[in-house]
């Protein structure tokens, strides 16, 4: 039991860190984190996972360019901007009602289910993320507290339960959109950075998938 629930924190930490990507530009000092030995050592612990492998050596790529890119903090910025707050036509709105929605609008019925549910959980967003409820930080916010939250749990039927209602937010609210998104980002996103991160968060949520339904 103790093994899963250790294991539970690492899978909550990787769905915490991938919603950060997403939630705002990163800072000179965060970006220089992703420089640092222990970020490279983690990044290449995931890599060593094959279903992760291609998207981590897309990222490790990026963060190399990022060292001799001209102003990288500000370009990187300017990635984040084009890409995840201006327009679906020219990048990658983050919300899961412009994929699934039929009106295509934003606060459409995705993101009406995922209020739902945070209230159903009693659990807050995060207050400097003022946006709907189906932003993708949001939901990945979201599974990493279910996560941590099964680890409360002592009975294993309790944690089959747990694993299995996780297993089925995989699918029905993640799964059903990103990986558009993550081609929208591949499109769009010319340096890359964001488009690694993307296709990243595809494939853990695929291999997390297998893990909960193995």
């Amino acid at each position: 039991m103790q093994e899963v629930k250790a294991f539970n924190e690492q899978r909550a930490e990787i769905y915490w860190w991938l919603s950060s990507l997403f939630t705002k530009e990163l800072t000179e000092s965060e970006l220089e984190q992703y420089q640092s030995p222990e970020i490279r050592a983690f990044l290449s612990g995931l890599g060593e996972n094959e279903a992760l492998k291609q998207p981590i050596d897309k990222l490790v790529d990026a963060l190399n360019r990022l060292q001799v890119r001209h102003d990288a903090q500000l370009e990187l910025s300017a990635d984040f901007c084009e890409l995840f707050l201006k327009s679906d036509k020219h990048g990658a709105l983050p919300y899961a009602s412009i994929y699934l929605d039929k009106s295509g609008l934003l606060n459409g019925e995705p993101a009406l289910q995922m209020q739902q549910l945070l209230t159903k959980h009693n659990i807050a967003v995060t207050k400097d993320l003022n946006e709907p409820a189906d932003h993708l930080a949001i939901e990945l916010d979201y599974l990493g507290n279910l996560i941590i939250r099964s680890n409360e749990l002592e009975a294993e039927k309790h944690l089959n339960e747990a694993f299995s209602e996780q297993a089925d937010f995989i699918e029905q609210h993640l799964l059903t959109w990103i990986e558009q998104f993550s081609q929208a980002c591949e499109k769009h996103d010319e340096f890359g950075f964001y488009s690694a991160c993307s296709a990243l968060l595809v494939a853990f949520c695929q291999l997390d998938l297998t893990y909960l339904r193995p």
